[in-house]
């Protein structure tokens, strides 16, 4: 297969430094955080507002990428299933989707609402959150 190189646009600041003590998802006690942008993407910002959502992509650098089945939820009295079919951290391409709300920004720095990645987890794109109409 082809090898693809991705490079981090940024990275993520926040409290949560333990991958232990980090919600498994936004609506479980994830905190504010800032995405911090490196300063030659600056132009790629333009047109990013407080008050919208946006879907977050990054690589969760910590993963293991040899893990191909997972019990869901880490629960042990569930079946195993596929890392495919669940939103495991450990796949092999670790790329993490956040929905986040931008709360303000202030330069290359993205105030978000409810990330769980941890801190200094690289940025690889920010794209905004579609709607579907119907």
């Amino acid at each position: 297969m082809t090898a693809y190189m991705l490079r981090p646009i940024g990275r993520v600041e926040s409290p949560l430094t333990e991958r232990a003590a980090a919600p498994r998802q936004p609506d479980e006690g994830a905190p504010d955080a800032w995405l911090v942008f490196d300063d030659r993407y600056a132009p790629a910002l333009d047109g990013l507002a407080a008050g919208t959502d946006v879907l977050v992509l990054t690589w969760l650098d910590r993963a293991d990428r040899d893990t191909l089945t997972v019990h869901p939820r880490g629960d042990t009295g569930r079946p195993l299933t596929g890392v495919l079919a669940t939103r495991a951290p450990d796949r092999p391409n670790p790329i993490g989707l956040h929905t986040v709300h931008i709360l303000d920004i202030a330069g290359t720095r993205v105030h978000v609402r409810s990330l769980e990645a941890l801190d200094a987890t690289p940025v690889l794109d920010v794209k905004p959150l579609l709607t579907a109409h119907r």
